[in-house]
This record gives C-alpha cells, sequence and structure tokens, in this order.
C-alpha cells in the first residue's frame, strides 16, 4: 500500500463531467489498496470570474477580503468532487487549508506556508476515508485565511506530500508530462521519463509553464517525489527527481534535457555611460526601487575606456515604465547618455545537467545558430543553463534547430 498526494487542476475540475471523471480515476488508485489525499484547485474561470466581481466593487480591494473570496472556488471543488466520490462508493470527507491544518504568514495573497498538523488528516486515511483539500490556502496564527498565491494549489500538493511523508507527490494536468520543448512550436519535441529537480527549476523559471517554481522547490527542498500526469488519458508522466537519484550513466551523457524559451522579454541599452565604480548600482538601484526586475545584464567597456555601454532585459510589460524611468531619472543622474530599447526580442535556453562534465555545449549552439543566419543579442550562463537573447522573429527556427542539433528529437531520450 502507498500513500499518494494527487493534486488536479481547474482544467481537470473544469465541469461536473470531469469531477466524475477525477473521482473514477481516484476510486482506481483506492481499489488497488492505496491511501490518497486528493488536492484541487477552482474550477477553471472561477478565479478570474470571482476577481471581476471583486474588482467591479472596488478597483483596489483589501488583500484581506481577496483572500476569502478567493478561497471559495477551492471550497466548491472540494464539496463536490467529495459527493463525486460517496456517489461511486468510495467514503470521503473533504477540508479547507485551514481544517487540515495548513498555517501560513499573515502576507494576503501570497502567503508562504509555515507549518501543517496532519494528526486528523492521518485520521482519517487511516478510517479508510479519501481526504479532499482545498489548494492555494490556508490560515495565519490570527484565524484569517490566507492563500498562497500563483501556483498554490501545486504548492499545497507538493507541501502536503512532504508533510505526510507520501510515497509520491502526482500533479494531474492538460498535458501528460514534462516536453523537451513546447510541443506546439516544435512537434518533434518528446516526453521526458524523467527530469531532475534542478532542470525542472530552470525550465520553470525560464519560460516552461508545467510547474509553478514554488512546487518544484518545495518537493527539492524535502526530496518529495513528483510526478506530472495528464488527466484526460493514461500514462507514465513524467518523474521530477533529485540529481543523485539519477543513473549513473545517463549523468556521464552529453545531454541536454530540454529547450525553454519566452517572448516576454525586453531589452534595454544605457549607450555611453561613465566608465566608474558605483554605475551599474545608479541604473539598477531606482528599477529594483520601482519593484522591477532584471534578468539578464551585460556591461562593455568601449575602447577609450572612459565609456561603458549597460545592456539588461526586463518582463516585456515593465518595458514602457523602466524605460521612463531611465529617461527621467537615471540619464539626469549620470549626466547623459543614450538610451536603446527592443521589446521585440525572445530568449532561447538550452537546460541540461550534462553541461557539468561535457565541454562544448555553448560553442556548439552558437554555431547552430550561426547556420541558421541568427544574430546572438545577449548571453547568459550558469552550470546547466545557456540562455540567449534573439529577435523574436527568429524564435521558433532557433528552437527547432537546437532541438534536432542536439539529439531531442529522437524517440529513445535518454535523458529522461
Amino acid at each position: 500500500m502507498a500513500l499518494y498526494v494527487q493534486k488536479f487542476g481547474g482544467t481537470s475540475v473544469g465541469s461536473v463531467e470531469r469531477i466524475k471523471a477525477v473521482a473514477e480515476k481516484v476510486k482506481g488508485f483506492r481499489d488497488r489498496g492505496h491511501q490518497v489525499v486528493v488536492v484541487v484547485s477552482a474550477m477553471s474561470g472561477e478565479t478570474n470570474r470571482l476577481t471581476d466581481m471583486a474588482q467591479a466593487l472596488n478597483e483596489d480591494p483589501a488583500p484581506r477580503e481577496m483572500d476569502m473570496l478567493l478561497s471559495t472556488g477551492e471550497q466548491v471543488t472540494i464539496s463536490l468532487l467529495a459527493m463525486a466520490l460517496q456517489q461511486i462508493g468510495v467514503p470521503a470527507t473533504s477540508h479547507t487549508g485551514a481544517q487540515v491544518g495548513i498555517h501560513t504568514d499573515s502576507a494576503y495573497t501570497k502567503a508562504r506556508i509555515q507549518r501543517i498538523e496532519t494528526d486528523d488528516l492521518k485520521a482519517d486515511l487511516e478510517a479508510g476515508q479519501v481526504v479532499v483539500v482545498a489548494g492555494f490556502q490556508g490560515v495565519d496564527e490570527d484565524g484569517n485565511i490566507t492563500t498562497l498565491g500563483r501556483g498554490g494549489s501545486d504548492t499545497t500538493g507538493v507541501a502536503l506530500a512532504a508533510a505526510l511523508g507520501a510515497d509520491e507527490c502526482q500533479i494531474y494536468t492538460d498535458v501528460d508530462g514534462v516536453y523537451t520543448t513546447d510541443p506546439r512550436v516544435c512537434t518533434k519535441a518528446r516526453r521526458l521519463t524523467s527530469i531532475t529537480v534542478e532542470e525542472m527549476l530552470e525550465l520553470a523559471s525560464l519560460g516552461s509553464k508545467v510547474l509553478q517554481i514554488r512546487a518544484v522547490e518545495f518537493a527539492g527542498k524535502y526530496n518529495v517525489p513528483l510526478r506530472v500526469l495528464s488527466s484526460f488519458e493514461d500514462g507514465p508522466g513524467t518523474l521530477i527527481i533529485a540529481e543523485a537519484d539519477q543513473d549513473e550513466d545517463t549523468m556521464e551523457e552529453p545531454l541536454i534535457s530540454g529547450i525553454a524559451f519566452t517572448k516576454n522579454e525586453a531589452k534595454l541599452t544605457l549607450l555611453n555611460t561613465p566608465d566608474v565604480p558605483g554605475v551599474a548600482s545608479r541604473i539598477l538601484g531606482p528599477i529594483a526601487d520601482a519593484n522591477i526586475e532584471v534578468d539578464m545584464i551585460v556591461q562593455n567597456v568601449a575602447p577609450a575606456g572612459d565609456y561603458t555601454d549597460f545592456t539588461f532585459t526586463v518582463a516585456k510589460g515593465d518595458y514602457k515604465a523602466t524605460k521612463k524611468l531611465l529617461e527621467e531619472t537615471v540619464i539626469p543622474d549620470l549626466g547623459g547618455g543614450d538610451l536603446r530599447g527592443d521589446d521585440n526580442i525572445a530568449k532561447v535556453s538550452l537546460v541540461g545537467v550534462g553541461m557539468r562534465s561535457h565541454a562544448g555545449v555553448a560553442s556548439k549552439m552558437f554555431r547552430v545558430l550561426a547556420d541558421e543566419n541568427i544574430n546572438i543579442r545577449m548571453v547568459s550562463t550558469s552550470e546547466i543553463k545557456i540562455s540567449v537573447v534573439i529577435d523574436e522573429k527568429h524564435m521558433e527556427l532557433a528552437v527547432n534547430a537546437l532541438h534536432t542539433a542536439f539529439g531531442l528529437d529522437k524517440s529513445d531520450i535518454e535523458s529522461e
């Protein structure tokens, strides 16, 4: 007998028919003798509906009241799923985040889990119940309902799996696993059998939307086996594991596990800025104060050595605000400089633990892009990642060319 924590997202429980299908899937696990805790999101579209109503009444609603409102979406789903399970002969009980003992801090709309009390939950499991838990929510020390922010239900699932010592946390979604890249962009993309936590974190941070970063971080921190599966078809999915659990022969292969990409990038360059100590702080400090996150940074020294060109990227949604801030605040503070901007760029990234032990990945990437006449505008690297900024119009060509060049088109992928 194993203990599984299964999380179903909004699409998976988006209608009565789909809730019935989830109930049948859960029943199959229980019929095989397993204990099951189910974490669910609000039905697809429900959170947006509630948010729209709130903003129709108040353009800037209090965060505490938003948490009180949005938490009701999951409460609807847990009760409906418990009813569906009971209808097919499966004993089930539903719990809100507060009832199951998920305690958080008091940062409304983006709370962090501090501890989970599992005594009642374990008692229900021992009594033969399937426990259905509302994802995305908890309670602070003053008894106020809190929500965990984007990806909160995934985080709830992994946190419960960690607290219970579950054999596996299964994330059911509308895709059947983690792919080498987005199949909508590269038709030769293949599902990975497994991937390391570190690789998944990189892919998630670089644009892959299969899993939320917080949930993967939680799984890595508490060594929770995490599997991504489809809600709508059977299959093995993709297992996300600690690097230490990988097969040693696999670790020695010079493989890239996946290619991530995003168009949500904009590039700004300050030309002819003084090449003096502290200039980077004077440029980026006001941007940080405006809560704008900077991604890639490149600083060049001009031939004369007196001036530098400073280039960085931000999210495309922050482009106009950043440009205005540079023009009105930073450039006057620096005593001048020319500003160039481009919001028609894309970032393409290779990710793989094989980079640690194999040289030449970067040079091969650059050669492949050169062969396709794709100009690289910026480069950023880490131990297991290489990212390049290119013109947005070349993004799909770059992804497909790199996918083929690094052997990811093969059906017998073994980075898995």
